[in-house]
């Protein structure tokens, strides 16, 4: 029975006082700014320094992407909008109707991963219509990543105030 209450309190669903939730948002932020349109930070900046094969790396991979994002909402966009559209609202409705923390954490996962996904389809589009290519397409990316960045230490920030929030909260209310 001891083993099955420790298991049962690494999976606690109090999930902004788990370690563990704040773990998965540290990675979460951390892999979402390390790969734009499906290239690494690190392939833009030896490609921005080096140039030649480094840098038509970098254009392939991004016409890879873009090709592949674009195509995939051109075909079934209109389901991914509703499908997420109607997951966001029935999580949104658990966390803030019905008050459940576990609901309100995935809720402040899944917004930030639906609005950067919307950024870098914005992107893919802006890549395709302009045909970016070289110095300005690495100069949009590294931009991409920083707003990217901007965004994780904003809802980063929000994040926490609202476990701190609801945290505090229980602790009252227990007493």
């Amino acid at each position: 029975m001891a083993l099955f209450d420790n298991i049962l309190s690494l999976i606690d669903m109090r999930s902004f006082s788990s370690v563990w939730f704040w773990i998965v948002v540290a990675l979460f932020w951390s892999a979402v700014t390390h790969n734009v349109l499906g290239v690494s930070y690190d392939m833009i900046v030896q490609a921005r320094k080096k140039g030649g094969q480094p840098l038509a790396d970098v254009r392939t991979l991004v016409e890879i992407h873009v090709r592949r994002m674009l195509a995939m909402m051109r075909n079934i966009g209109h389901w991914i909008f509703g499908f997420v559209a109607a997951v966001m609202s029935l999580i949104f409705v658990l966390a803030f109707v019905y008050g459940l923390e576990l609901a309100q954490a995935v809720f402040l996962l899944l917004m930030p991963l639906t609005i950067t996904r919307v950024m870098a389809l914005r992107l893919a589009f802006r890549v395709e219509r302009e045909g970016l290519a070289d110095d300005r397409l690495l100069r949009v990316l590294l931009r991409h990543r920083l707003w990217m960045q901007l965004l994780g230490v904003v809802i980063i920030f929000l994040t926490a105030v609202w476990g701190m929030l609801r945290v505090m909260t229980a602790s009252v209310l227990s007493f």
